[in-house]
């Protein structure tokens, strides 16, 4: 497309996900009168895809559905709902109000997703208001937590450079403000706020619409994601985001940003017009200049997006689509500026450093492994009260990591002793003392509660881990670390298309296996075994890890080694995945 980038956005009748938005007078839909209806613990299934906006999910606890079908009940419904934190930041106050409201009104446990997000389950249909309302007071929100919209912005918490990490956690809460929704809708329902005239007869801005002048009355196509990475670590994996931003450092300073767009990991089995994708670098922005090339990107997906097809609805397949030199020249257009050339920087690893760290402002930081992101007491590793005690210290800040991980950050030298101690007092190793290959592992939630999941993850993952380790040890290879990812279904949520290892779920206790992928987030895995059980996986993996041990070369990670020795082809494109 070098002489003509004019194109057409692709034709067909749109989704019926289209009709519910347009009809839903900006996100608000029937959802009062179906959220009073005492009749049932569900909502409508239109008015649950309308919820996503607000950040929550309707679910079913799966591990009862038979039961409750014996028993002529409605499924157990529960929902989950997920709070907006950019960057992944939180103060100890906002940790204390999120670990009540786990207790009060959710199953218990928090969860720390691969977004930096929180994420409480098992919140009742009666309960929802309230704990939105709560989040709320707590200067938080669940607003376009999910949706059609852009989604929570990652960022780099790397406390090797705090000093940067200070200006790029400023500019992940501009983008996350800049592009949420308008409407006054998420205040009417959730916060009593006084209602608005009708949104649809007010009048603004000409050319754009009056209540959302960035997305219009149908949102985006599907989700949109921006991840912020400070190299040398790209452990937000940026190059899986819809819109990656690569801090580009000089003389100790921020210079600005290369953008790569394009990137997403969902896919479908079977469908081989679905696949996951990477995201390709365009050119170079000073910083001041990220929130317009963020809103004029999102709005080239709005205008150009498939409305027709959901599961080609993804960023990336507009981009593929129309070709990467159109979008470019589209972008600058509607910038009215050119992007400067692409600048050097180097990524060596995506995974999260243990332990304390000091950081250039003197203060110290601790990253404490979270399995599965799963923050709760079992048994005598008590992980939730032991964070509870530290945020009652009101001192430092708590991160979410992009590898569900959590660091206590910005702590003083007088009151990191008195850490230190609370985690003893509680069963938590605070040095990350796990195996390389755990310390490496993401899973999503998958079953009792999430509807797509095929096969268990979060739940199964500890114990592959388990029959694993002792055939790593047995290689020498206990201290290697290997990035390994599993997922319920092809929907990408633990990014396994960029696990050296990766597991996506196929049906109940089978998966497809995929390996190759680059360490440092730049290269896809390739499915080299489908549809295994435990038994297969093991006998599958221990002659590779074997031979991996045996004929490594120096420095070589687990990915590039398999691609080397012709286990599975090398992917850089993912329109080349199934091939």
């Amino acid at each position: 497309m070098a002489n003509n980038h004019k194109v057409e956005p692709i034709g067909g009748p749109p989704s019926d996900v289209e009709h519910l938005k347009k009809e839903s007078n900006y996100l608000r839909g029937s959802l009062v009168e179906s959220l009073s209806n005492r009749v049932t613990g569900g909502l409508p299934e239109l008015d649950n895809r309308l919820l996503k906006f607000h950040g929550s999910y309707m679910q079913d606890d799966r591990d009862y559905r038979n039961e409750r079908e014996k028993q002529k009940l409605e499924p157990y419904y529960q929902f989950m709902l997920r709070i907006v934190t950019p960057g992944g930041v939180a103060t100890p106050d906002q940790w204390l109000v999120m670990d009540e409201l786990a207790d009060k009104y959710g199953s218990g446990s928090l969860r720390v997703t691969t977004r930096q997000a929180f994420q409480l389950h098992g919140v009742l249909k009666w309960n929802l208001k309230k704990t939105i309302q709560e989040i709320n007071t707590a200067l938080l929100t669940t607003l376009a937590a999910c949706g059609d919209v852009s989604r929570n912005v990652m960022c780099n918490p790397n406390p090797y450079q705090s000093d940067i990490h200070s200006e790029v956690f400023h500019w992940s809460q501009q983008l996350t403000t800049h592009l949420a929704p308008k409407t006054p809708a998420y205040h009417e329902i959730w916060l009593d706020g006084e209602k608005v005239v009708d949104s649809l007869e007010q009048t603004g801005e000409a050319g754009k619409d009056p209540v959302e002048p960035i997305y219009g009355p149908v949102y985006l196509p599907r989700k949109f994601k921006i991840g912020i990475a400070v190299p040398p670590s790209n452990d937000v994996d940026v190059y899986s985001q819809d819109l990656g931003l690569i801090a580009i450092i000089e003389d100790g300073k921020l210079a600005g940003f290369n953008v790569s767009v394009g990137g997403g990991m969902g896919m479908t089995h079977g469908d081989t017009a679905t696949y996951p994708q990477l995201g390709r670098i365009i050119g170079f922005v000073t910083p001041d200049r990220i929130l317009d090339v963020a809103e004029k990107t999102v709005t080239i997906q709005r205008d150009y997006g498939n409305r027709s097809v959901r599961k080609n609805a993804r960023f990336k397949y507009t981009i593929d689509r129309h070709g990467l030199e159109w979008f470019v020249t589209e972008l600058q257009e509607r910038l009215g500026w050119q992007l400067e050339p692409a600048r050097a920087f180097h990524f060596d690893h995506t995974g999260d450093r243990y332990g304390w760290i000091k950081g250039k402002n003197g203060r110290w930081n601790l990253t404490l492994y979270v399995q599965s992101g799963r923050i709760v007491d079992t048994g005598e590793h008590k992980l939730k009260s032991a964070l509870r005690e530290i945020a009652k210290l009101q001192t430092g800040d708590f991160r979410l990591t992009a590898n569900q991980n959590l660091v206590i950050a910005n702590i003083t030298t007088q009151k990191k002793s008195k850490v230190s101690a609370i985690l003893k007092a509680h069963n938590v190793n605070e040095a990350g003392d796990y195996s390389a290959l755990r310390r490496s592992a993401l899973s999503c939630v998958a079953l009792p509660t999430c509807g797509l999941a095929m096969a268990e993850a979060e739940r199964y993952l500890p114990t592959l881990l388990d029959k694993l380790e002792p055939i790593v040890a047995a290689a020498g290879l206990q201290d290697e670390e290997i990035n390994i990812r599993m997922t319920g279904c092809p929907n990408g949520c633990a990014r396994p298309a960029l696990g050296e290892i990766a597991f996506i779920g196929k049906s109940p206790g089978k998966y497809n296996l995929y390996m190759g992928a680059g360490f440092s987030g730049d290269r896809l895995s390739k499915l080299y075994r489908e549809n295994i059980g435990e038994d297969e996986i093991i006998d599958t993996l221990q002659p590779i890890i074997e031979r991996y041990a045996a004929e490594r070369q120096e420095g070589e990670h687990f990915g590039d080694f398999v691609v080397r020795a012709d286990y599975v082809k090398a992917v850089t494109n993912g329109m080349n995945f199934h091939d």
